[in-house]
């Protein structure tokens, strides 16, 4: 059976593969999308963060639960996204370390990450996780 899904990695300017993942969800210049299929990486779309003014930290959520995004793989954030991200369908897994989308991309096609817990959330001033 082959599955093909959308997995989101927050990603420092200008995004897409070879772009280093952002350490903050919320913060991130872009997202980059990647279409994963049969343990391979596919179609890649590169979508700006357009920020927190309208709707919070739950924008962003928003904006990729729309585009069919069901997997995000994230190096911190708050609460708040964690909550809207379980509550739009999208898993979220843990991924720090890394030193390119791809590389993030590649450790969760490998079932390297593990799903973000309470163990992982920002609290406060987040820093860059990992480093």
């Amino acid at each position: 059976m082959s599955e093909s899904i959308l997995v989101a990695v927050p990603s420092e300017a200008p995004g897409g593969l070879d772009a280093a993942p952002s350490a903050h969800f919320g913060h991130c210049a872009a997202y980059t999308v990647a279409r994963v299929e049969n343990g391979s990486i596919g179609d890649i779309k590169v979508e700006a963060n357009k920020g927190h003014e309208h709707g919070g930290c739950v924008q962003p959520v928003q904006e990729l639960a729309k585009q069919g995004v069901t997997v995000l793989l994230a190096g911190g954030m708050g609460m708040r996204p964690l909550a809207a991200m379980q509550e739009a369908g999208i898993k979220v897994y843990y991924s720090t370390g890394q030193t390119t989308v791809k590389d993030a991309l590649q450790a969760f096609i490998d079932g390297k990450l593990v799903a973000f817990g309470s163990d992982q959330l920002c609290k406060g001033n987040c820093g860059h996780h990992g480093h």
